[in-house]
């Protein structure tokens, strides 16, 4: 390959690192961090003016590993200490059911904090009567999926 097409394609690569960069600092994402990472290995393999199709290779490749290597590690990492706020904070708090849950029927309700939700049953065969103290095991749409507590 020519030095100056081996000069091209590396001014191109560092282009699309930098491009790739800004957009991960706007976005804060964790999405282009990864392709960025390839760009900048096939950067460096286009100095040497090795053929375009190996920079490409290694620019998918390296992005690929990154992407699946690196990411879950990252977002643990990231997500350690974030506060869950609104529905998410539900989850695990106690409730008490004001109106009987009867999944068959589409019917419940519980209250928890001062508010009253929609409530349903993490057992379909199971009825919560009026006055159970239950636990939020999750959010299905605008409805609290509740178990009834257990002693112990």
């Amino acid at each position: 390959m020519p030095v100056y097409m081996s000069i091209n394609m590396t001014v191109f690569w560092l282009a699309v690192l930098v491009i790739l960069v800004v957009i991960e600092l706007f976005t804060m994402g964790l999405t282009t961090i990864w392709f960025a990472g390839g760009a900048l290995v096939a950067a460096l393999i286009s100095i040497p003016g090795l053929p375009v199709s190996l920079q490409i290779f290694a620019f998918l490749a390296v992005s690929a590993v990154l992407l699946y290597f690196t990411r879950p590690v990252a977002v643990k990492y990231f997500n350690r200490d974030r506060v869950r706020t609104n529905i998410e904070s539900m989850v695990g708090r106690q409730a008490i059911v004001i109106s009987e849950i009867n999944n068959l029927e589409g019917v419940g309700q519980v209250n928890t904090g001062g508010m009253e939700w929609s409530a349903r049953s993490s057992y379909n065969n199971v009825v919560l009567p009026v006055g159970a103290v239950v636990t939020i095991l999750g959010v299905d749409g605008v409805k609290l999926i509740v178990e009834e507590r257990r002693e112990g």
